[in-house]
């Protein structure tokens, strides 16, 4: 499985940003996708996931400003940020998980918020 994620840049504080990720397969194939971040010199964290069923969750520091989606025509899902703060600086990855548990990442977007 490839994922393709893209939409990374740079953006001032309170601006906005769309990331987009690419799967090489029908995503109804995944029991999860989603995007996690790693920030230099710090661990990849989870942003968002979405499950197989639509159901999405958020990691706290990004609730209310950050919304994950999906294209099933296009297998790609979505993050979009707004109110970007100095914080949100990193790079972005996406995730796919299969049923079976095998999991797949993208090569990495990088966000930088310009404060």
């Amino acid at each position: 499985v490839q994922l393709q994620a893209s939409g990374g840049g740079l953006v001032q504080a309170g601006g906005s940003l769309r990331l987009s990720c690419a799967a090489s397969r029908n995503i109804f194939g995944f029991g999860m996708m989603g995007w996690y971040r790693q920030a230099r010199g710090k661990q990849r964290d989870l942003v968002a996931t979405i499950t197989n069923a639509g159901s999405t969750n958020y990691a706290d520091s990004v609730k209310g400003r950050f919304t994950i989606s999906r294209d099933t025509t296009k297998n790609t899902i979505y993050l979009q940020m707004n109110s970007l703060k100095s914080e949100d600086t990193a790079i972005y990855y996406c995730n796919a998980v299969q049923f079976t548990g095998d999991e797949s990442w993208g090569q990495g977007t990088l966000v930088t918020v310009s404060s």
